[in-house]
């Protein structure tokens, strides 16, 4: 036995999972094995202050690179500012925070996985390691079990000449053109000068067109009024939306008795796509539990993700509602109808803990999307 746990795949989840397990659970041999050459590889992500407890905020603090006592959102019917906290994680800071607490022979960068087991790792190199417990942690893989759409976007990192006069997150600016589909832009203002803006759409397809889509993200700015500017760096990315499934039949599919965690698990928000809260969630589950055999481990995991699963039935209606009973230039009227709403209201569902009261409040008078179509979807089965 080379470890006693080993994560494959270094992404945000495995990369929390880490870094957790080292602090809370230092007499733990854990290793990291990943292909690329560092931890979580060029991303940014965010939630907002209500998604996690106090608790979890404090020890995932050294991520985030920027915080803001409110958001702003913009409609073609309205704009609002909404007085929620709101922060950003940047993986450059996973990376190092990861490094800083796990000794360096147990991150194994630059390995591809070939295959696994519950209890071992077979490499590309034919090379084999072994531990008490394998964690399947390689991110969303195609699967038939889950009815999905995606959420994708492009994001350039930019530094403009003069100070830019945006002071708070643009969540979502809604009022650029949606021939597309459900698309907005994303604005997060790192300080006077530096913005990170991405273009958002919300697709049936996973296919994108990153230079059509930089091309836009520069049309944006120049309406903006930015003025002359550099691009920093860029990130994409295709994240998934879950419209229905069964997540049983998603854990029977893979590899027999081996747990996961993250986006393998399906374990992010389905509406949203966020999956920083629930990586937070899952790393302090792991390392609270007893011991680490291979079926505690496995039983855990896959409690944890079907019981998130079915607890998110509410927000796999809604986002049915949005791809199936409205039209795709049509689609921004649920979330704008739903933005009308009261700001604590927002924030449960951003967190995934919505009342009864939240539920009936959403779905409460005229539909933004034809009734006839609304009602199939409510009667749908997920």
């Amino acid at each position: 036995m080379d470890f006693d746990v080993i994560l494959a795949g270094g992404g945000l989840a495995s990369g929390l999972a880490g870094l957790r397990l080292a602090t809370r659970r230092p007499e733990l041999r854990v290793a990291i094995v990943e292909a690329e050459s560092r931890i979580g590889g060029d991303h940014i992500w965010s939630s907002f202050d209500s998604d996690m407890t106090p608790a979890q905020r404090e020890w995932t603090a050294p991520l985030y690179v920027a915080r803001w006592p409110r958001y702003d959102v913009r409609f073609p019917a309205f704009s609002r500012t909404l007085h929620h906290g709101y922060a950003s994680a940047r993986s450059a800071n996973l990376d190092a925070a990861v490094r800083a607490a796990m000794p360096a022979d147990c991150l194994l960068f630059g390995r591809k996985v070939r295959s696994l087991d519950a209890t071992s790792v077979t490499l590309e190199t034919g090379e084999r390691l072994g531990a008490r417990v394998v964690i399947d942690g390689r991110g969303h893989a195609p699967t038939t079990a889950l009815e999905l759409a995606w959420q994708k976007f492009v994001g350039l990192e930019i530094e403009t000449l003069r100070p830019h006069g945006i002071e708070a997150p643009l969540i979502m600016d809604a009022t650029v053109d949606q021939a597309e589909g459900y698309r907005f832009v994303y604005v997060l203002p790192w300080d006077e000068r530096r913005l990170l803006i991405e273009d958002t759409y919300y697709s049936d397809s996973p296919d994108l067109d990153v230079e059509t889509v930089k091309a836009r993200i520069g049309d944006w700015a120049l309406g903006a009024g930015l003025g002359p500017h550099g691009v920093v760096r860029s990130e994409q990315g295709v994240l998934p939306l879950a419209l229905g499934g069964n997540i049983e039949a998603l854990w029977d599919a893979g590899t027999p008795d081996v747990a996961r965690l993250g986006m393998r698990a399906g374990l992010f928000h389905p509406l949203t796509g966020y999956s920083f809260p629930d990586a937070v969630r899952t790393a302090d589950l792991l390392a609270g539990l007893p011991r680490f055999d291979p079926d505690l481990v496995y039983n855990a995991m896959r409690s944890h993700a079907t019981r998130t699963w079915h607890g998110r039935r509410y927000y796999r209606m809604l986002a049915r509602m949005l791809f199936r009973a409205a039209d795709p230039p049509a689609r921004y009227r649920v979330l704008q109808h739903f933005y009308r709403l009261p700001e604590a209201l927002v924030a449960r569902l951003y967190a995934g803990s919505s009342t009864r009261a939240d539920k009936l409040r959403i779905l409460a008078g005229r539909p933004p999307v034809p009734v006839g179509r609304a009602l199939a979807v409510m009667l749908g089965v997920d």
